[in-house]
């Protein structure tokens, strides 16, 4: 999924419901993220973030206008 700078979905292959709950829900995790990693070294920046479950793997790349992510089974064979 690619997500604006306001966590709003661009492109997505989910239902849109599912797209905004996740756009919102993760565009707040990388907020957060991202203030840890500044709060630690002020001039550092948070440029990939990965969180792996049982269930899925989410991967997540910030830029300054857009956000990348994506969420895998990381159990799947097509991997």
């Amino acid at each position: 999924m690619i997500v604006n700078k306001d966590g709003k979905p661009i492109k997505t292959n989910m239902s849109a419901e599912d797209a905004k709950n996740h756009a919102t829900l993760i565009s707040q995790l990388t907020t957060k993220a991202r203030s840890v990693v500044r709060t630690l070294d002020p001039q550092n920046d948070l440029t990939f973030l990965r969180l792996r479950s049982k269930k899925n793997e989410i991967m997540i790349a910030p830029d300054k206008d857009y956000m990348l992510f994506v969420i895998q089974n990381p159990n799947s064979s097509e991997n």
